[in-house]
């Protein structure tokens, strides 16, 4: 029997990946109830952002305006994404909106124009690891899927 080691790798950062935004929704559980826990967040980063800067425009039009709606959206997503990647169940969609849930919390805070996003934990290896199940997450061992094969036993029969 050949091992998918390509897509045993894909699903053990799969699993990884879905726990990380499980525990992270789990963390903004607070928000569901209280949205002024995201709204003060939202407020620090507009002060800390440059005036002017895109970060700063989305903070006052986009996010501030609609913090309610996504403090309840937020964990929501996360905890849902979590927990459709750790159980492989449509990866690739799951993994897409993880990709910019993580993108969105980088770009409003600023984060994602400096030094500091490329050795942030929360920044490149979350960006990568979602956006590379995005693209290569399909038929992954150990997951939910449809009833088409592996890639393994597929590779096997040609």
């Amino acid at each position: 029997m050949a091992i998918d080691r390509q897509g045993a790798g894909l699903s053990i950062l799969r699993i990884c990946i879905g726990v990380f935004f499980i525990f992270e929704g789990i963390g903004k559980i607070g928000w569901l109830t209280n949205t002024s826990l995201l709204t003060s967040q939202l407020a620090a980063w507009s002060q800390s952002v440059p005036a002017g800067s895109w970060s700063h425009l989305y903070l006052e039009r986009v996010a501030m305006p609609y913090s309610t709606v996504f403090a309840r959206l937020v964990p929501l997503g996360e905890i849902t994404s979590g927990v459709a990647m750790l159980t492989g169940f449509w990866t690739p969609f799951f993994a897409l909106v993880a990709f910019f849930m993580a993108l969105n919390f980088q770009f409003a805070s600023g984060a994602l124009f400096k030094y500091d996003a490329l050795t942030s934990g929360y920044a490149l290896p979350v960006l990568g690891a979602t956006l590379a199940l995005a693209i290569g997450g399909v038929r992954l061992p150990w997951s939910i899927r449809s009833s088409k094969p592996s890639r393994a036993i597929k590779a096997k029969s040609s």
